[in-house]
């Protein structure tokens, strides 16, 4: 079953795939060009893992999985991720 939450409900999966603080991270939409920030994008949170969608298009932004000990990202539909630098 999927929980529709903001993006801060994908934070804990996505640190363990990257070293830094994604949910601080701007995405832009490949679909409509909005740039928002992932951790207030709606994410539909499941067992296997999780879907980051743009709020205007619903564009999946970020699919995120982890079966069999690999964890699986597909990020086709952010057009640019911009990383703040940690201070």
């Amino acid at each position: 079953m999927e929980n529709r939450l903001d993006g801060n409900a994908a934070g804990g999966l996505l640190g363990e795939i990257f070293p830094f603080e994604m949910t601080r991270a701007h995405a832009t939409c490949g679909g409509c060009g909005r740039t928002a920030l992932l951790g207030a994008s709606p994410a539909y949170v499941h067992g296997m893992g999780a879907v980051i969608r743009c709020a205007a298009c619903d564009t999946a932004l970020i699919r995120l999985a982890h079966v069999k000990g690999c964890y699986w990202v597909d990020m086709r539909g952010a057009r640019t991720l911009q990383i703040p630098e940690e201070r």
